[in-house]
């Protein structure tokens, strides 16, 4: 017969082991991410490389959060050698989103990917959720989670039909993608988390495992604030990138000169089967007050943003974005009979489609910038190397001493 004693004594001392377990994984963690800065080098934004897309200012922090009352909440989830996932939230702002709806459209640059609800924000013109992103397997349990989320909330006791909105990228490269590895606990932790201020790039939330022209991929956004003249409103960008093609930054041939680019297989020795395939998710923000209409016009020249870094939209790739405007003016409550209908004209759309195409470009490269090499999977996908990116920058006459 075992001792009751010995038995109570060895149980008490795995009870209390199990804080010190926890910490040592997460210490191996840090240990494992601080590796991977210190072999990547110092990650810096586009604009510390003098990388400045466009003539528009950026706003305080260059991120969607520029927008007033936008948040962003972002869950990592890394578990044991295979799995390099996670979720980010994206929220319109401070209230409830589905009390208090905002104008929005979506365009499908191409559509070779899942983007949930997104039928309905094009029938209706407006978001009822906050939207999410994460990787292609977990987007259904993502909606799932956050339409209980949803369904918790104050004043939501009657309510019987949600729109969740969860687009996605295939992260099943670096991720064990099989395992639809994404909680309820870790999309209820992004929505909780949401925050304003600075937005954390790179190899975080939705981009853990992502690729972007066959260096890590990941977070990434910037914003532009209008002069007083074209209204001083403020279009904030974040994307989720994980798509390929031949890069170039401001025009510069960086990935032909780093020798990693799209059909380099056919026109000399490298990878293979480099189609430039993958998907991109593109989110943006505004607090003009634009309606649905011109908001689907906003979404589509996220295309020529993208088309700027090098992507081609090639066949495999899944190229979306969604547009929001946070305007008070525009915000169509749940039980009202009529909405508001005083928006922007037409003419005064330019600035912002301008405006857009550029924060896009330069959330792309901020993306690419910002992330550390990441291991999973059985594959490690390295950071782009910074160094080699400044060289080539400057040998085209682009440099942050400008």
């Amino acid at each position: 017969m075992p001792n009751p004693r010995r038995l109570a004594i060895g149980l008490m001392a795995l009870l209390l082991s199990v804080p010190t377990l926890f910490a040592h994984a997460a210490d191996m963690q840090a240990a494992d991410t601080h590796a991977a800065d210190a072999q990547d080098g110092e990650r810096v934004r586009a604009r510390d490389l003098g990388v400045a897309p466009g003539i528009f200012a950026p706003g305080r922090l260059n991120a969607i959060t520029d927008v007033e009352g936008v948040r962003v909440g972002q869950v990592t989830v890394s578990r044991g050698d295979g799995v390099r996932t996670g979720v980010t939230a994206v929220f319109p702002h401070g209230d409830n989103a589905y009390l208090s709806r905002v104008p929005a459209a979506v365009y499908v640059g191409n559509g070779f990917g899942k983007f949930v609800g997104s039928t309905q924000v094009k029938e209706l013109g407006e978001l009822e959720t906050p939207v999410l992103l994460t990787c292609t397997l977990c987007v259904w349990k993502a909606a799932d989670a956050m339409a209980d989320w949803m369904l918790r909330q104050p004043g939501m006791e009657s309510v019987r039909s949600i729109n969740p909105v969860v687009g996605e990228t295939n992260d099943g490269g670096l991720n064990d993608i099989r395992q639809r590895p994404l909680a309820n606990e870790d999309v209820w932790r992004a929505l909780e988390g949401a925050r304003s201020g600075p937005v954390q790039e790179g190899s975080v939330g939705a981009g853990t495992g992502t690729v972007a022209f066959g260096w890590k991929g990941g977070i990434g956004t910037s914003s532009r604030v209008l002069p007083a003249a074209l209204g001083g409103w403020t279009v904030g960008v974040l994307v989720q990138t994980n798509y390929g093609g031949v890069l170039q930054v401001l025009g510069a041939p960086v990935g032909r000169e780093l020798g990693r680019y799209a059909f380099q297989d056919v026109l000399e020795a490298g990878p293979a089967d480099d189609r430039g395939d993958g998907s991109v998710i593109v989110i943006v923000a505004t607090d003009a007050p634009v309606g649905d209409r011109n908001l689907g016009r906003i979404a589509a020249r996220t295309m020529m943003g993208l088309g700027r870094t090098g992507s081609s939209a090639s066949n495999g790739s899944g190229d979306y974005a969604l547009a929001f405007s946070t305007s008070p003016q525009l915000r169509r409550s749940f039980a009202a009979d009529r909405q508001p209908a005083s928006e922007l004209a037409n003419d005064a759309t330019t600035a912002l489609f301008q405006a857009t195409v550029e924060a896009v470009e330069e959330a792309v490269y901020n993306s690419l910038f910002m992330a550390t090499t990441v291991t999973g999977n059985g594959q490690t996908v390295p950071a782009i190397p910074l160094d080699r990116v400044r060289d080539i920058l400057g040998r085209h006459g682009i440099s942050a001493e400008k």
